[in-house]
């Protein structure tokens, strides 16, 4: 099944890179380089999957999951967290942010082609995505 993915990097070349990169692999894509902007465009779209940045200047990566996971749309909304730094500690306040997993750049793309993979063919998880983001978009 294909995904809708956001990309959050304040580096252009990266998003527009990694847009070729899902849309090659089947998925439809979008990006923001900004928090402000991603928080924005995840309202907008509601994505079933956001690769963010948690290095951005202005708001942060970290700052936009927390954000993202107090609302109602956001709390099912698959969060990857990009990022250059590798270490555990790094690792563990990204989790205590709100994101599911942890990417380190380079972003190894066949990592991403394959769990991007496995997230489409797990059909309840993309069902009930699919129902939140209808519950959301009546609500509003």
């Amino acid at each position: 099944m294909p995904l809708r993915v956001l990309i959050v990097d304040d580096n252009v070349d990266l998003v527009d890179s990694l847009l070729s990169v899902l849309e090659h692999f089947g998925h439809e894509g979008c990006g923001a380089t900004s928090g402000a902007a991603a928080l924005e465009r995840m309202q907008e779209s509601l994505p079933d999957v956001a690769l963010v940045d948690v290095g951005m200047p202005g708001m942060t990566g970290l700052e936009l999951a927390v954000e993202v996971r107090r609302q109602p749309w956001g709390r099912d909304l698959l969060l990857i967290a990009l990022t250059g730094w590798g270490r555990e500690q790094d690792h563990a306040l990204a989790r205590e942010a709100g994101f599911d997993h942890v990417v380190v750049k380079p972003v190894d793309l066949e990592f991403l082609r394959v769990m991007f993979d496995r997230i489409g063919a797990v059909t309840p998880l993309a069902a009930s995505r699919s129902d939140a983001r209808q519950q959301a978009t009546h609500r509003a």
